[in-house]
């Protein structure tokens, strides 16, 4: 019997190496300068910086192979350390506030043409669901 695996995510990431600005709003202290992974709900972020999860952030970034940017607010929904083997180093996971409808769709269609991200961490095991299965067969 093999076991579930969580999805916890609503949008594929793409390993898109990406130029932007990402800010705190408090303080306006710039975080970093270049997204290493894009989805349509947030972005990774490296930094030097030692930010909270949960810090509102404004962010301007580039659509991957074109030159349209797109300016949105976003919060802190991960730190990285850089500890764990695999870690690019020290960064910052965003999750975006809704993007207007034409940024989201302009987005996702410059996206289409990366490759998924390998992710950094294994996947949480769903007992959950796991047992149902089970439970029904």
């Amino acid at each position: 019997m093999e076991m579930l695996l969580a999805s916890e995510r609503r949008a594929t990431r793409r390993a898109a190496i990406v130029e932007c600005q990402a800010v705190r709003e408090r303080g306006f202290r710039l975080l970093g300068t270049r997204a290493i992974d894009l989805s349509i709900d947030g972005m990774l972020v490296l930094t030097s910086a030692r930010p909270l999860t949960g810090e509102p952030v404004i962010v301007s970034f580039r659509i991957p192979d074109t030159s349209v940017w797109i300016d949105a607010t976003a919060t802190i929904a991960r730190t990285l350390h850089g500890r764990r083997l695999g870690d690019p180093g020290r960064a910052v996971g965003l999750r975006f506030d809704p993007l207007d409808r034409a940024s989201s769709r302009r987005l996702r269609a410059a996206l289409e043409h990366f490759p998924p991200t390998y992710p950094y961490r294994a996947q949480r095991v769903d007992y959950a669901a796991t047992a149902a299965m089970i439970a029904l067969s």
